[in-house]
């Protein structure tokens, strides 16, 4: 099972387990459907696309509403606990959840107990509180964009609000933050490091750095960070290894970016919809 979990920006969206599909613009969990917006569903309806032109099983989702008052992040961590054992998930990909060690903690605890681990990555808001509870290299792949690498490579910060300044005016020495995350542990084995630039990284060691096409126009798009991580996610799942994953996503996902022809008013739906596209050309032959 791959299962991929996280919040979502709707206040009354309640917690649900279950397979989801994509239609038109929506996911479609069960009977409710959730608008394919930047965040969880981006990431969702990436991995989908890829799992469909490998014909694969799409994967469960674990998802609540959440606007930021922290009711529902606190009800999933707990779900989470309790579920994960049952499910014995062979991947699963956590994206935003409002960090708190505590949850974190007792969904580790939970991971543990499983007989075989999980391929386990973190986005977002989970790669966070993660690193917060000490936990990094339990983990194997986290997506972290430059300025949360920056966090990754404080030791001393307990939230990306709190990196220190030094540490963000050092955005341009990549090399330095990434050598700094793992000599404080804050990292799992491998990352793959968003931007301008995409950077992939197993033990300190970049492996590759991915930078074609360039779509300036891509940056100013929520979203196309989720959908790296999706594709990525999705990629590992079906076999493919995490360096080979993290280099087809990135080159996926920009080439998807420049199908779209974008403009800074592109939604992140438009360039979901030019995924399969783009796998064809990257993967025309559908072989690991």
């Amino acid at each position: 099972m791959f299962l991929i979990t996280g919040i979502v920006p709707h206040e009354d969206f309640p917690l649900i387990l279950g397979k989801t599909e994509l239609k038109n613009e929506a996911l479609k969990i069960d009977t409710l459907e959730i608008p394919v917006e930047r965040g969880t569903s981006a990431l969702i309806s990436a991995s989908i696309k890829v799992l469909e032109y490998f014909n694969k099983p799409l994967p469960f989702v674990f998802l609540v509403g959440d606007i930021g008052k922290g009711n529902g992040s606190k009800n999933l961590y707990k779900s989470l606990a309790e579920v994960i054992p049952k499910l014995d998930p062979k991947l699963i990909t956590f994206h935003y959840i409002l960090p708190d060690v505590d949850g974190c903690l007792k969904v580790i605890m939970s991971l543990e107990k499983l007989n075989s681990k999980p391929f386990l990555i973190a986005d977002a808001g989970f790669m966070y509180v993660v690193k917060m509870a000490g936990y990094a290299n339990f983990f194997d792949l986290f997506t972290p964009d430059i300025g949360e690498l920056a966090f990754l490579a404080d030791e001393e910060a307990p939230h990306p609000f709190y990196t220190r300044g030094f540490l963000l005016a050092e955005e341009n020495k990549i090399e330095d933050l990434i050598k700094r995350a793992y000599q404080y542990k804050n990292t799992p084995q491998y990352l793959l490091i968003k931007g301008e630039k995409d950077y992939i990284v197993k033990n300190g060691k970049i492996l590759e750095i991915i930078l074609d096409p360039i779509i300036p126009e891509l940056e100013a798009i929520g979203g196309t960070g989720d959908t790296l991580t999706g594709i990525v996610s999705a990629l590992i799942y079906i076999g493919f290894s995490p360096e080979k994953a993290c280099s087809l996503g990135s080159k996926i996902n920009r080439l998807a970016g420049a199908l779209a022809n974008p403009t800074p008013a592109t939604q992140i739906f438009e360039i979901i919809k030019y995924i399969t596209p783009a796998l064809n050309i990257c993967i025309p032959d559908k072989i690991l």
